[in-house]
């Protein structure tokens, strides 16, 4: 479906009836416009779709992460809720605003983070479970992979690897740079990856959209992309996608599935996170943006024909504002049987919303084609809704070896570990 627009038109067209009232003003109103100060732009404004008055309260701003350490007794565990059979543990802590996980051959567990601009190392020490920061002052490394034996790190537009990192967590070593080899763009706004490694071997990363909404080359942004793992052989797998943190492989088909962030400033109810499917036989589809989002709803600030035409819909759509983030398959022993093949996936939470949405983990099944989509609570209490408060935002989730899962809480630089009890 062709998506572009004449905008170089319209900016000549503009300019040009600019450039005539210009000729006509008098002397001295071109002095006094010459000397005004210029305003300051609002960012939001240059993000577009600015609209807060389709809100019900128009002050709503993103929420600031804490950068400082919180303690295990400020931390109220006793608040999760998890299903009947299954039980909840603090199993790490100390790691300010940790997000992203992977875990090496030997235990350890690597986290990025986005504002603080570190990645950790959580492993066994001395009989304790100790964090450690081994890369600092970087733009967002929010992306980690472990693969053989090597660790990588992808901040905004910065790609690095450290070999045989778990046997020198006392002596980090010094990265091998490969940033020139992969090519990222520099823009900072929905730049922060998640990366993870395929069924066919190769490594897979997004970019994406550097604004709210807005039109973008389709070239360059609002894509997740593949690449070898020496940054050779990019290619472009799904495009029209907004703000993807979080995607996983299908155990049984092999197919990317991926959450999807919907635009702000759309009302409160719009519009709506998604879970998508990228089938294999439609390598390079369009998942809609910046014209079509959720189910098949039609942007309201940018325009075209036939909006949702040959767009890759939902698996399902996950809440509006929610902040659905990372997402892994179930494929552990120790959960129940309906729970193999599920696709758990953490909700952040929502700033762009009065009434506070997400804040918690759900379970997704559905068929492997994607069809016949059910949402289940997994974890909740992060949220209270009676205040509209709350305390965690949970940000991804990882499979461990044993079949329990991890869940990173960004608000609390801590990990919980979900277990099952027969």
């Amino acid at each position: 479906m062709n998506r572009s627009k004449p905008r170089l038109l319209r900016i000549l067209a503009t300019g040009g009836l600019a450039l005539g009232m210009l000729a006509v003003a008098s002397p001295s109103a071109i002095a006094q416009t010459a000397s005004a100060p210029a305003a300051k732009p609002d960012p939001r404004v240059l993000m577009g779709g600015f609209h807060p008055e389709r809100m019900s309260s128009t002050g709503l701003a993103p929420h600031v992460t804490p950068v400082t350490v919180t303690p295990p007794e400020n931390i109220p565990l006793n608040k999760l809720q998890v299903p009947p059979g299954f039980q909840i543990e603090l199993w790490a802590h100390g790691s300010p605003g940790a997000r992203m996980m992977t875990r090496g051959d030997k235990g350890t567990v690597f986290q990025g983070t986005r504002a603080i601009g570190r990645v950790y190392a959580i492993y066994e020490k001395d009989g304790k479970r100790v964090s450690k920061v081994i890369a600092d002052k970087l733009v967002q490394p929010n992306g980690v992979l472990f693969h053989k034996g090597s660790l990588y790190v992808v901040a905004i537009n910065k790609v690095l690897r450290y070999d045989n990192i778990e046997a020198n967590l006392e002596n980090i070593p010094t990265p091998v740079d490969m940033t020139d080899a992969f090519k990222l763009p520099p823009e900072v706004h929905h730049n922060w990856k998640f990366i993870a490694v395929g069924s066919d071997h190769k490594i897979y990363m997004q970019v994406g959209a550097p604004c709210n909404i807005c039109e973008i080359n389709p070239g360059i942004h609002g894509q997740i992309r593949r690449y070898n793992f020496d940054g050779t052989g990019m290619e472009i797998v799904a495009r029209g996608v907004r703000n993807t943190v979080g995607f996983d492989f299908h155990p049984k088909t092999g197919e990317l599935w991926f959450t999807d962030n919907g635009r702000d400033w759309g009302g409160e109810e719009g519009f709506e996170e998604e879970l998508n499917r990228l089938p294999a036989n439609k390598i390079g589809a369009h998942f809609g943006f910046p014209y079509c989002h959720g189910s098949g709803q039609p942007d309201p600030d940018i325009k075209v024909p036939n909006a949702c035409a040959n767009v890759e819909l939902p698996v399902v759509t996950l809440g509006a504002h929610a902040a659905a983030l990372g997402m892994r398959f179930y494929t552990g022993k120790t959960f129940p049987a309906d729970y193999q093949g599920a696709v758990i996936v953490a909700r952040r939470g929502s700033w762009n919303k009065t009434e506070k949405n997400g804040y918690d983990v759900l379970r997704v099944t559905a068929t492997a084609d994607g069809k016949n989509p059910q949402i289940t609570p997994f974890v909740t209490g992060f949220l209270d809704k009676a205040t509209n408060a709350f305390w965690g935002r949970p940000v991804d989730v990882m499979q461990m070896p044993d079949g329990s899962m991890l869940i990173a809480d960004e608000q609390n630089g801590a990990i919980y570990r979900v277990s099952y009890r027969k």
